[in-house]
């Protein structure tokens, strides 16, 4: 009968919440791997490249849900979608304008093709 090869790792001493901890850990990431479950924190790290285009879509999906709820925002909040800080009343950047409700309260909303001054980028004032 062969004898079992020692292993090189130590015992450690854990209590019963920390053990079940990496029991769960484990078994949540072995599901989000097999495809079962969609758990993003649990993602192996990515590509820079990967990683930007990960935050872009979640700057998209957030700034559709604050037009589409009307959902009063922060100025940080405004400026982290519009990717750049609000600086009069009313901000159009990108096809979404800002407007300010109140002191730190503001709106989003999209820019209608109705609006006045409307800038697309092409057009110049002489």
């Amino acid at each position: 009968m062969a004898i079992p090869e020692q292993s090189s790792v130590k015992p450690v001493d854990l209590s019963a919440d920390q053990a079940l901890g990496m029991v769960s850990f484990g078994l949540m990431k072995r599901l989000a791997e097999e495809g079962q479950v969609d758990l993003p924190w649990l993602e192996a790290p990515h590509s820079q490249e990967q990683e930007k285009m990960r935050q872009l879509r979640h700057r998209l999906e957030l700034t559709s849900l604050a037009i589409s709820t009307g959902a009063p925002l922060s100025t940080a909040e405004v400026t982290l979608l519009l990717g750049a800080r609000p600086g009069t009343e009313r901000v159009e950047r990108g096809g979404l304008v800002a407007r300010r409700v109140s002191r730190n309260v503001w709106r989003l909303s999209r820019l209608d093709e109705s609006d006045n001054g409307r800038y697309d980028g092409f057009r110049r004032r002489l």
